[in-house]
């Protein structure tokens, strides 16, 4: 009998770690089809505003759920262009996550895509740190949609980074104003099989992206492979 356990405790031992690394790489995946189905919609995220973007965040199917009082939290990775100035090609991503309050009002019981267009250096060293609460570290402004939807706005120039959501097909800009970006360094382990900090990944290019995240990235270089951002910005 104790063979038998010590048998079943091994193989336990060896599964589970291969099953948490298969949903990260799920999950990963989830966000190269996502952001496609977004981006392929007439009324989706504006490609001007995609074309400036320094990173792009995305969090497929967040779901309501309590932590602490009626919070949330949603999980997905984070993709950035490369070199110094967030003029190269966009490069491998890194895992994270966004949680607080404010995500469970949006929700509403149902599964909930968030995307994020970080929209310039400032906004970008910001969430590279542990943890970034968007309005207090990062200014953060729902995102316009559609592609007529104009660039030059006040809340667009002022803000760092702009938040979308989608739920049951409809698309629009969303308030994660008091929400919190952090680094997933659980699942980021999972994917690259070593501890890695965000901006080791995305912008000290220390690792290439995985096959699971092939996806991702590749749709973002055929969507946007140059940043048309204004360079004194940069």
């Amino acid at each position: 009998m104790k063979k038998i356990l010590a048998v079943v405790t091994a193989a336990a031992l060896v599964t589970l770690p291969a099953l948490a690394q298969k949903k990260e790489q799920e999950r990963l995946e989830q966000c190269g089809t996502v952001l496609k189905e977004i981006l392929d919609m007439p009324e989706g995220v504006p490609p001007d505003l995609l074309n400036k973007a320094e990173c792009v965040i995305v969090l497929p199917s967040v779901k309501k759920f309590a932590i602490g009082i009626g919070g949330s939290v949603g999980r997905g990775a984070i993709v950035c262009r490369g070199g110094e100035n967030f003029s190269g090609p966009w490069g491998a991503p890194a895992m994270f996550a966004l949680e607080g309050a404010n995500i469970g009002l949006q929700l509403g019981g149902q599964a909930t895509d968030f995307i994020l267009l970080v929209m310039n250096p400032k906004g970008a060293n910001s969430v590279m740190s542990s943890k970034a609460k968007l309005g207090t570290d990062a200014a953060v402004a729902a995102g316009p949609k559609g592609r007529d939807a104009g660039a030059q706005t006040d809340v667009v120039m002022k803000a760092e980074i702009l938040t979308y959501s989608r739920a049951k097909g409809l698309f629009a800009g969303v308030s994660l104003e008091g929400s919190t970006l952090r680094t997933d360094g659980d699942a980021n382990k999972k994917i690259y099989g070593r501890e890695l900090s965000a901006r080791e990944i995305v912008r000290e290019g220390k690792v290439q992206p995985p096959a699971a995240g092939q996806g991702l990235v590749s749709l973002l270089n055929q969507k946007s492979p140059k940043n048309l951002s204004d360079a004194k910005a940069q």
